[in-house]
């Protein structure tokens, strides 16, 4: 049996200058825990520290990787692969505390990560860091696909996932919300359900996971769960 936990790893302040609404808003950093028959699989791995100035900017708090896959009854020794679906730093801020583990990313987005002003060094080359390079598609365990879905940044990935319950997508922050998300489901959709152009075009890759029939999507930075 495959499931998923969802893991708070921390919240941060996103000012107002970057939330299109004049105020701030408090902003959760969701990671995912997949209990896979061949091993656990972890999506994401939480808010690394950054400069004086990133620690201002967004006031975060952190919850330790650590303490929160103890609550889902695992710890760091368990789990067998660790997926970013991209490399700021807070994606990829406890890669350092996983070792040996293998890391998935796209070779593109490794690429940026290691060129400078993108996230924080410290943060990505750890000693003894495991990072398998992706050029697209992949499936590292049976049932588990990582599928590219760029638009955040051009190397931003999502794990499909094959689950007891359904196919579930943890989408990271391919959209910031569900909503986001649900409305390009419908542009993908919009022809289909008998609209005329002109209409929204929803990113390339939607088919894609759509077409594996998502019962639930989950993201990286809303806890709301988008269901078809």
């Amino acid at each position: 049996m495959t499931d998923v936990h969802r893991l708070l790893l921390g919240t941060f302040v996103r000012p107002a200058e970057e939330t299109g609404t004049g105020r701030p808003r408090v902003e959760g950093v969701y990671g995912y825990l997949v209990r896979h028959p061949d091993g656990l699989v972890l999506l994401d791995t939480g808010i690394g520290r950054g400069d004086e100035e990133t620690e201002q900017w967004y006031r975060p708090r952190r919850v330790a990787l650590p303490s929160a896959l103890a609550g889902v009854g695992a710890s760091l020794d368990d789990l067998a692969l660790v997926v970013n679906c991209h490399l700021h730093f807070d994606h990829c801020g406890g890669n350092p505390l996983v070792g040996a583990t293998p890391i998935l990313a796209q070779r593109a987005e490794l690429a940026v990560a290691r060129a400078g002003d993108y996230t924080f060094p410290e943060l990505l080359d750890h000693e003894g860091s495991n990072y398998q390079a992706l050029d697209g598609e992949a499936e590292p365990l049976p049932g588990v696909h990582v599928i590219p879905t760029p638009g955040h940044v051009d190397g931003h990935q999502s794990v499909v996932v094959a689950a007891s319950d359904g196919t579930v997508v943890l989408a990271g922050q391919s959209h910031d919300t569900a909503s986001a998300w649900s409305a390009d489901a419908l542009a993908a959709r919009a022809a289909e359900l008998g609209h005329s152009a002109p209409l929204p075009v929803a990113p390339p890759w939607m088919d894609r996971l759509l077409a594996l029939d998502p019962r639930r999507v989950v993201f990286a930075h809303d806890a709301a769960v988008w269901e078809p």
